[in-house]
């Protein structure tokens, strides 16, 4: 059960803030105050008189006119903090900062600026202030065509749409938005990790443009090849997730291949990088499939609907082992190599099969041989 606190957190509405309210209400956070560009002051007053800890995500990094960075983060970080003052509210406050912070451009000034009036703030009040200098951070929700490359390069390439990379080697560090919320939770709870007086994400990636939009490339072109990447990777994993997230709607659902014939059907759904390949088989009633072996390759067979009988015998061996399955009681059956095999619907209806191999099938080296089980 979360604990009781009333959170206010600006910039509620953008894309590391949405990430952030819906986290903490499915942790249990109910008193949640969500400030954005249309709250008003007086509402901004209530928030500031009722909050017990403040999350200052709001900020502008894509303005018209450079102006409007001093304005937008510095400017209003000091209104945020007066209206904390005159309310004595000195709540812990968790402050969404840039790495760009260190540099000498107009937004990184801004964010210096806003980090030094709420250091002051800190030191005048005894306010508890985390610092997060951010570097680009990217996950679902992050607006495209905007000031995120992967959020961009996700978009345009769901869509099919071309990207732009004016150097493919120009390196990003990167932060996934899971991550970010998951330390600011962690702050709320004063576990923050602090590094040089600076609050920081334990878990960054370093990836070139190129790169990243090979792995993007990659993730389009695997819905046709039933390839899932490589989820063991953390990053790969992460950027895998948000690409999902960028689909149109109308495109969630793609055809796979059902190679049909008077026994029934087999079709492949998916292939992964290491784990094997996954499969549906259809057999008919009456229908008996199978009867081959492999030398290395092992599969794991689970009969979801119907029933009939696997049947596996050793090579060499005069011995049939038997296994009655049904859709009635799930169980896997597995067919280690070395084992000539098949399986049997013995029912009126189609038996389906969920099956497993430890490799994607490769017509060049099937590692499949015929051999009948009942001699």
């Amino acid at each position: 059960m979360a604990e009781s606190v009333s959170i206010l957190v600006t910039g509620a509405k953008g894309f590391i803030g949405r990430n952030l309210v819906a986290t903490l209400r499915t942790a249990g956070y109910t008193d949640i105050f969500e400030c954005d560009a249309d709250t008003t002051p007086s509402q901004l007053d209530a928030f500031c008189s009722a909050a017990t800890f403040v999350y200052h995500l709001a900020g502008v990094n894509r303005p018209q006119d450079t102006a409007e960075f001093m304005a937008g983060n510095c400017g209003f970080t000091a209104t945020l903090l007066s209206t904390l003052k005159r309310r004595a509210n000195y709540s812990p406050i968790v402050f969404a900062s840039s790495a760009q912070a260190a540099l000498d451009n107009p937004y990184g000034k801004s964010k210096q600026a806003a980090e030094d009036l709420l250091l002051s703030h800190s030191s005048a009040t005894g306010a508890r202030v985390h610092i997060y200098r951010l570097p680009n951070v990217f996950g679902k929700w992050c607006r495209p065509n905007y000031n995120s490359a992967v959020a961009t390069f996700c978009h345009n390439i769901a869509l099919g749409l071309p990207i732009t990379m004016h150097n493919p080697e120009t390196e990003l560090k990167l932060v996934y938005v899971d991550d970010v919320v998951d330390e600011f939770v962690q702050a709320l709870r004063r576990e923050a990790q602090v590094v040089d007086s600076y609050c920081s994400v334990s878990l960054a990636h370093i990836v070139t443009l190129g790169a990243l939009a090979d792995l993007l490339y990659a993730f389009r072109d695997g819905r046709h090849a039933l390839t899932i990447p490589n989820l063991n990777d953390a990053f790969t994993k992460q950027l895998y997730a948000t690409y999902l997230s960028y689909l149109p709607a109308e495109n969630f659902a793609y055809p796979l291949t059902m190679h049909s014939d008077a026994r029934g059907s087999f079709t492949e759904v998916m292939r992964t990088v290491g784990q094997g390949q996954f499969s549906v088989n259809i057999t008919k009633p009456g229908i008996t499939k199978g009867n081959h072996w492999h030398h290395t390759k092992h599969e794991k067979f689970l009969v979801v609907n119907g029933c009939g009988v696997i049947r596996l015998r050793a090579v060499g061996s005069e011995s049939v082992i038997s296994f009655a399955v049904s859709g009635e009681k799930l169980e896997i059956v597995d067919i280690p190599p070395g084992y000539t095999h098949n399986i049997e619907n013995t029912g009126e209806d189609e038996l389906v099969t969920l099956m497993w191999a430890s490799e994607p099938f490769d017509p060049k080296r099937p590692d499949t041989f015929m051999m009948q089980v009942q001699t």
